[in-house]
């Protein structure tokens, strides 16, 4: 096959630079008879596709890539062969195939869909809270990807879905860790934990216990001042939430919380200023 390639590249280097009408012939049969063949393993690729065989499916695609990779059928036969991994849950090779795609035809108008397909093959891998997050990050990337780069498709609106489904797992982590740390009574590791809710992961359903936790630590510690700006900015944010009752439950009955109106949006307002 790399014989048969390298040919073709001698053949149209000679083609281009020679003025003999019979080389030019020969040239145009034998592209013709590569298109062929390629198309007949992409449609046998889209058969053994339908009919369940995904893996066989992919090797078709990559068959009908290589046979004429000039083509414009080219880029299409390997996005196929990367979709066909992915059905298969051949993710290992999916991702192989998704990042030669990217590299080899990064102007293909297909390519924001090689991003996206190859962020859910991260996303595919991903395995609970306290597996390996470096799929979860990889994925959480690709996502980025095509919300930045392709704002205004239907992959961009699923991308932002899946990244705060990312970021709740995330914000899990941190806040799985954060509780550890505090049974083994290590309080500035598990405020950095609790911190980095509040600052990466601030719209998640974590947001309200870690502002909490701020402030039983804090309080805990002998930092009262600091545990009250913890208190107000949790009431500021969730004065009915239970989370917001238990912190009022630390504090003296002379300590009084102030009621503060509630900002529309509902998001954790951070008052930079207070901890400055």
């Amino acid at each position: 096959m790399k014989f048969l390639s390298r040919f073709l590249v001698v053949l149209i280097f000679f083609t281009v630079n020679s003025c003999s009408k019979e080389d030019k012939k020969i040239s145009i049969i034998k592209e013709n008879n590569q298109e062929d063949e390629m198309i007949s393993s992409y449609r046998e690729g889209i058969i053994t596709l339908e009919e369940g065989d995904a893996y066989y499916a992919a090797k078709k695609f990559l068959e009908a890539e290589m046979v004429f990779p000039q083509s414009e059928w080219a880029s299409k036969s390997a996005l196929m062969a990367a979709y066909s991994y992915y059905l298969e849950n051949y993710y290992f090779d999916a991702i192989f195939n998704l990042e030669r795609f990217i590299e080899t035809y990064p102007k293909d108008k297909r390519i924001d869909y090689a991003h996206y397909l190859l962020a859910m093959c991260y996303f595919e891998k991903i395995d609970g809270e306290k597996k390996d997050l470096k799929s979860l990050i990889r994925a959480k990337k690709q996502f980025a990807i095509i919300i930045n780069d392709y704002p205004n498709t239907d992959l961009a609106l699923d991308s932002m879905f899946k990244t705060d489904l990312l970021n709740d797992i995330l914000a899990a982590k941190e806040m799985y860790i954060g509780r550890h740390y505090i049974k083994k009574e290590k309080w500035i590791a598990a405020i950095n934990r609790f911190k980095i809710i509040l600052n990466d992961y601030e719209t998640t359903i974590f947001s309200e216990e870690a502002i909490h936790r701020l402030v039983e630590i804090h309080y805990k510690i002998g930092l009262e001042d600091e545990a009250k700006k913890y208190a107000m900015l949790l009431g500021y944010n969730y004065l009915s939430g239970e989370w917001y009752k238990k912190s009022y439950k630390i504090f003296d009955k002379k300590y009084k919380t102030q009621k503060l109106k509630k900002d529309k949006n509902g998001l954790v307002k951070k008052f930079k200023k207070l901890f400055k």
